[in-house]
């Protein structure tokens, strides 16, 4: 069969011209057009408009191979850029030009902050406070816009993204173990997971944290969430959730498993074998309890291992099944506190030992060691280590609600998460595993270091810190904040170390600056707006920053030696002459200096004098002597005639050496000579404004102003309180309110169709129990309502005390 085209008819045309061919061009990362300063019209009115209170953004993403995306807020589009590491040499980037433009086929409602690419790289989503997209990044090409117009999907709309929703998500991160769920925690204190492969508008799993007892909560902080992190590739850590509250305090959510994710049967089955050895053989009953629900967890959402022939029992991968507990919901296990060192030491809390409050946090797992790292508002890094194993553990008789399909399949769950009340036991290192396995405690934590950033103090809200793991050195981690980039290198890891028997002291970590956006008199010239890591198979590791201004920052990093301690041999000395004999090259053989050899005369004959020098035994005689004078002058003076020689130039050389060195020391003197006229005056001018500096300071000491009373230790304290209840208490207070609220005008403004299927299917005592629920909500909003304006007004007195103090002593 023939097909016919007409070469000249227009509509081929215009399809042929929808992926115009483009001559691509291959330039470093730095120097690519989208980050020149010409194509950005941020000004520096718009950087001083930025408020420094605001989230953190990083608008650049990696897939881990060949592309990388940077969002465009001006143009509000995505760029994906091509790269190749390391060409044509080792230590460069080099990335295509033009980049592929990525429209989303919707226009977004909201100011995008941070994005984040999916496992496979099929899907980026696009966060801000108030809304949350996905776009998928194949599309279809587009000849008006020049761009890629990609399908594009609202996460939650009906949570997040109403303007008038108080309800604000604090953090978004990607499932690790699945391509299309994605967890959420909001403001409301709720955890939620999504499945956009099923559902976009309603979460499959919904967990509501409750970290203390209603009423019984010590300061709003401590019930106010502000970042978690899902665990890595160990143990429970896989199926666990860490979330940081404002006070410092951790806690952790297992078991949190995606429906449908997949995981490698070694790693269940590691699991499902410590919970048979450890738990069902111990004498403790506690222990069997925990570890009899932990294996019908697992044998319920993983049925391959109750019954592997069935499944064909050759597996690699296991795939998650839906499951929960009836009549058990997952406890919020916390807060983890700190192990003892010693017998006698109180098990405190984890409390607050830095400055302001938790901003952000990071899970990384180095070999055995799992590393927590909390960033405090005051330019502190708190970081800890597990000292034990996660274990899952559940309330019993709190039933959880459960959303099924016509066949009893569980398509969704929501469930309240209380932290277990009553004293924890005192957790020491050198406890046995049956005094701590599967009782259901949390992990203690071993403290491994505080770092200081030393942040410049700008605001009174304290400094927004980003938590970044390098990947291919999991030991190092970098911060991103409004001075720059800074690297930290754990030296010390606590099971590691043991795991491959070295016993090494505990070492502090290092802390590098790489980049500083810290220029004279104003600290943030031009703040980062984006930041990754990228690394290649050959053990080169890059970092990429972009600014605000769209200027693009490459910087290599090393790697092979940083873990590699410093090692002096401080036995072994040497001596000043043996180091000038190191110095000194060798010009002439020392076989040459110490002249020729000493040669051993033949015995001479009694009557030699009488033989005549022209007889056979004087020519005889005569010619012994002169082969041995031959032999050792005669060719030790070739040798020096031909050492001198050949080290002729090289002698030339270094004359040529000390020559130029003694000129340019003659240079450096004469220098010196004639500034030092100008030297002396500047002296005596510093001496002048010195004095002068001096009489000055004694007539500011005779002003009154400078003796008055300093405050005592108790009203700095109380000074503190209040700057820390103003700072920290108060917006954690507003938020509270503002999430009640939300969710009360929520519920009170559902739709009446879902309203009429619930009186349908609720009792007459369930109405009574939700018109209470209702009644006591509305009530804990005014008590809430009271107390902010009472203690508003506290602070307004204790402020015009402290005012009308201040001017009294003047």
């Amino acid at each position: 069969m023939r097909f016919n085209f007409d070469l000249q008819d227009p509509n081929l045309t215009q399809r042929r011209s929808v992926t115009p061919k483009e001559e691509v061009e291959w330039v470093p990362l730095q120097n690519h057009p989208i980050f020149s300063s010409t194509t950005t019209t941020t000004t520096t009115e718009d950087l001083a408009s930025t408020p420094a209170t605001s989230s953190p953004r990083n608008l650049v993403a990696w897939d881990g191979a060949t592309r990388l995306y940077f969002w465009d807020s001006n143009k509000r589009c995505l760029h994906r850029i091509s790269i190749r590491l390391g060409e044509p040499q080792p230590t460069s980037v080099l990335a295509s030009s033009p980049s592929k433009v990525l429209q989303a086929d919707v226009q977004l409602n909201f100011v995008v902050h941070k994005i984040s690419i999916n496992r496979n790289g099929s899907a980026i989503l696009l966060a801000g406070s108030d809304g949350l997209c996905v776009m998928y990044l194949y599309g279809r090409n587009s000849t008006e816009e020049n761009a890629i117009i990609c399908r594009t999907v609202t996460v939650g709309s009906q949570l997040y993204s109403n303007g008038s929703n108080a309800i604000r998500m604090l953090q978004v991160s990607w499932h690790p173990y699945s391509d299309t769920h994605m967890g959420i925690l909001s403001s409301d204190s709720v955890f939620r997971l999504f499945d956009l492969s099923s559902d976009l508008l309603l979460p499959e799993q919904e967990y509501y944290l409750q970290p203390v007892e209603p009423g019984r909560s010590r300061n709003v902080t401590s019930i106010c969430p502000v970042d978690f992190s899902f665990g890595g590739d160990h143990l429970w850590d896989r199926f666990s959730v860490f979330v940081l509250y404002t006070d410092g305090s951790l806690y952790i959510l297992c078991p949190v498993v995606p429906f449908g994710s997949f995981y490698k049967w070694e790693s269940i089955l590691e699991i499902y074998s410590d919970a048979h050895t450890f738990g069902l053989k111990s004498a403790n009953s506690t222990a069997v309890s925990n570890s009899n629900l932990a294996i019908s967890w697992l044998e319920a959402t993983f049925p391959e291992l109750a019954n592997p022939e069935a499944e064909g029992g050759d597996l690699s991968m296991l795939r998650a099944h839906p499951y929960a507990l009836f009549d058990a919901s997952i406890s919020l296990q916390g807060p983890l506190r700190t192990v003892c060192h010693g017998g006698d030491e109180n098990l405190a809390v984890r409390v607050a030992e830095c400055e302001g409050r938790a901003v952000s946090f990071l899970y990384n797992l180095v070999s055995k060691d799992s590393i927590l790292v909390t960033a405090w508002s005051g330019g502190q890094l708190q970081i800890d280590a597990l000292a034990d194993e996660i274990q899952p553990v559940w309330n019993l008789d709190s039933p959880p609600r459960l959303r099924v399909d016509p066949n009893d399949q569980v398509l969704g769950l929501a469930m309240i998460c209380e932290s277990i009340e009553g004293e924890l036991p005192i957790v020491k290192l050198d406890q046995p595993l049956d005094h701590t396995f599967w009782l259901g405690h949390p992990p203690p934590l071993l403290r491994l270091a505080i770092v200081d950033l030393a942040l410049p103090r700008e605001t009174d809200s304290g400094s927004l810190i980003m938590l970044f793991a390098d990947p291919l050195m999991p030991e190092r981690l970098f911060s991103l904040h409004e001075g720059g980039i800074d690297s930290i290198v754990l030296h010390f890891l606590p099971f590691t170390n043991q795991t491959r028997g070295k016993d090494e002291t505990m070492r502090t970590p290092s802390v590098h600056p790489i980049l500083s956006t810290c220029q004279g008199e104003n600290p943030v010239q031009s703040p980062l707006c984006g930041f990754v890591s990228l690394s290649d198979s050959f053990g080169y590791s890059w970092i990429v920053g972009v600014t605000v201004c769209q200027e693009c920052v490459v910087l290599e990093m090393k790697t092979w030696n940083l873990l590699l301690p410093l090692h002096v041999d401080m036995d072994k000395s040497i001596s000043l002459q043996e180091q000038k004999e190191r110095d000194v090259p060798d010009i002439i053989s020392k076989e040459l200096l110490l002249g020729p050899k000493a040669i051993l005369l033949p015995q001479a004959q009694p009557n030699l004098r009488s033989v005549a020098a022209d007889s056979i035994e004087g020519r005889q005689t005569l010619h012994q002597y002169f082969k041995l004078f031959h032999e050792n002058y005669v060719e030790y003076a070739h040798k020096v005639h031909f050492e001198i020689k050949h080290h002729g130039p090289q002698l030339k050389r270094i004359i040529d050496d000390q020559h130029a060195r003694l000129v340019g020391a003659q240079r450096n003197l004469q220098k010196v000579e004639d500034k030092q006229s100008s030297l002396e005056e500047r002296i005596d001018r510093a001496t002048q404004l010195h004095n002068f500096l001096e009489q000055r300071l004694q007539r500011l000491r005779s002003l009154p102003g400078v003796h008055k009373k300093p405050l005592s230790r108790a009203e700095r304290e109380f000074k503190s309180e209040l700057e820390h209840f103003s700072g920290v208490e108060l917006d954690a207070l507003h938020s509270s309110i503002d999430a009640l609220a939300a969710r009360l005008r929520r519920h009170t403004q559902s739709p009446k169709g879902n309203l009429s299927n619930q009186q349908r299917q609720m009792s007459g005592k369930k109405n009574l129990a939700h018109d209470v629920h209702i009644s006591q909500l509305k009530s804990s909003l005014e008590k809430l309502s009271l107390v902010n304006s009472e203690n508003s007004k506290r602070v307004k007195i204790v402020e015009s005390a402290l005012k009308s103090q201040e001017s009294s002593r003047f």
